[in-house]
């Protein structure tokens, strides 16, 4: 079973995640942030996880350390659950288009951290978000998850819908990289024999 359980608790947040990465896209988010909830839920609906978050920050200073810290627990639980990544696809991408918008994500689950995130945002927030703090979100994700992650907002006006779309796009590729590959028995999907 690939699943994982994260607790992290600091002075600024205290937050528990589990994932099944081969589960039915069941979800029970909770982080205090209505629109994080909401783009959680996709990757979960969308990435076909059961996902679990529960979190409580320190909102009344701002969002950024609660949004922050997620991503950086919802790395280490991709991690985890994916183990030593033997036979699973491990490079994917999707596009995901929302009315207006189309976005699009590509990643590496190579054990190498690194991100690049371009997306052209019309307004400073999104549901009480810094639009900013998108971009941070997925940079986040990607040093914990050890995964190369490229995420883009091709075009669009809404920024509800740009981060819907990228919140969508990740979902899917991440649930293609992580599919097992049978072809691949139990081989490391690198040919260095090691994913790092």
């Amino acid at each position: 079973m690939r699943i994982a359980e994260v607790r992290r608790k600091t002075a600024e947040t205290e937050i528990l995640i589990n994932i099944n990465l081969d589960g039915r896209g069941q979800h029970d988010v909770q982080t205090g942030i209505g629109i994080l909830d909401h783009m959680l839920n996709h990757v979960a609906v969308h990435g076909l996880f059961d996902l679990e978050v529960k979190a409580s920050g320190d909102l009344q200073v701002d969002v950024h350390h609660t949004v922050e810290d997620i991503a950086l627990v919802l790395g280490q639980a991709i991690d985890q659950a994916l183990g030593d990544r033997r036979n699973i696809l491990r490079i994917a991408s999707a596009y995901v288009p929302m009315d207006e918008t189309l976005a699009f994500v590509a990643l590496d689950l190579s054990g190498r951290p690194y991100a690049v995130v371009q997306a052209e945002w019309h307004t400073p927030q999104v549901g009480g978000v810094p639009t900013s703090l998108f971009p941070h979100f997925f940079e986040s994700l990607a040093v914990t998850a050890r995964c190369n992650l490229h995420a883009r907002v091709l075009y669009g006006r809404d920024d509800h819908h740009q981060a819907e779309a990228l919140f969508k796009a990740l979902g899917r590729a991440l649930d293609s990289a992580t599919q097992i590959d049978s072809r691949r028995g139990e081989a490391i999907p690198s040919t260095k024999g090691s994913l790092a």
